[in-house]
């Protein structure tokens, strides 16, 4: 198919039609699929970056991500990250849709998240904190509202005290019971489910203040220089992942504590497959269940497909 007829896709074009429960349902299924062949490359020219990811699993197809990260954008009144999703066919290899990469993007982070709560979190969880205050903050209020009917309140933290009120602000005014928080430790110690979404090269997150019984959700680190979490919260913690490849040799959170030996490969208790397969999880209802959030190419394709299936059955309307 002549790459001009490929349908684009844009947040315009199908936000109306997709939400959360489909998106971490798209995730939870395509884990029901033989494991994911993924590959990465990355091209840089000084603070610039090419990223290519790319992924391919057997029932869904093949995708390619590729996104470049222009350090000078900001200057030019552009986006510094811009980038296009490609999806292919199956069983023929025939291109068949361009998606917005931040399309992609915005839904897998939070729904990755969602998912791996609805493994992990006590079903019954009524308080949560957010640490962080940016965009994808924002995306995981909205997830777990989605999935957590019993949810009374997400107090959302971040250095900055105005930019957590101001996110709270529109939480609330969309129906999510959202307040800021002051103090971290004690947001942190009335909390049933605990999310990170920062840029931290150093723990924001330390184990004394999580009480018995929580589910914490790590998701800003994704360098190998970037953690959220201290050394005696993995100590105390069940750890678990989306996925083991995309995880314990490339980012910070694990990387680290791993080379240190605070832990070994084998703390790592389960991934995506194992969980939806019913091998781990929460044993009791006083777990600390601790879950890295690490994207990668196979969830954006699973993400990528799940867009695609709602425009379509728009178009078909």
């Amino acid at each position: 198919m002549p790459a001009a007829n490929l349908p684009y896709l844009r947040a315009e074009d199908v936000d109306a039609h997709l939400n959360w429960p489909m998106m971490v349902e798209a995730i939870a299924d395509g884990h029901r699929l033989p494991p994911a062949r993924i590959g990465d490359l990355f091209l840089t020219r000084d603070g610039d970056t090419l990223l290519n990811r790319a992924a391919w699993v057997d029932g869904i197809g093949m995708g390619l991500k590729t996104v470049t990260v222009m350090q000078g954008n900001g200057a030019r009144g552009l986006p510094s990250v811009q980038g296009v999703m490609v999806l292919f066919d199956d069983q023929t290899g025939t291109p068949v849709a361009l998606i917005d990469s931040a399309l992609v993007t915005y839904w897998k982070t939070a729904a990755d998240s969602g998912l791996g709560a609805r493994y992990l979190a006590p079903p019954d969880s009524r308080q949560m904190v957010i640490i962080g205050a940016g965009q994808v903050a924002g995306s995981l209020a909205r997830v777990y509202h989605a999935t957590f009917p019993d949810l009374e309140r997400i107090q959302i933290w971040n250095r900055t005290a105005a930019t957590a009120g101001d996110l709270a602000e529109r939480l609330t005014a969309d129906g999510i019971p959202a307040t800021a928080a002051t103090d971290l430790a004690q947001a942190v110690g009335q909390a049933d489910i605990v999310a990170s979404a920062t840029m931290a090269r150093d723990p924001v997150l330390r184990g004394e203040w999580v009480r018995p019984g929580t589910h914490v959700d790590l998701v800003g680190a994704f360098r190998a220089d970037m953690r959220e979490a201290d050394d005696a919260l993995l100590r105390r913690a069940r750890i678990f992942v989306d996925s083991r490849q995309t995880t314990l040799d490339h980012i910070g959170e694990l990387k680290i504590p791993l080379a240190a030996g605070v832990i070994s490969r084998d703390s790592v208790l389960g991934d995506f497959h194992d969980l939806e397969a019913g091998r781990a999880g929460r044993m009791t209802r006083q777990d600390i269940t601790l879950f890295k959030n690490g994207g990668g190419a196979h969830l954006d394709l699973m993400i990528a497909q799940a867009i695609m299936g709602a425009w379509k059955a728009k178009a078909d309307a």
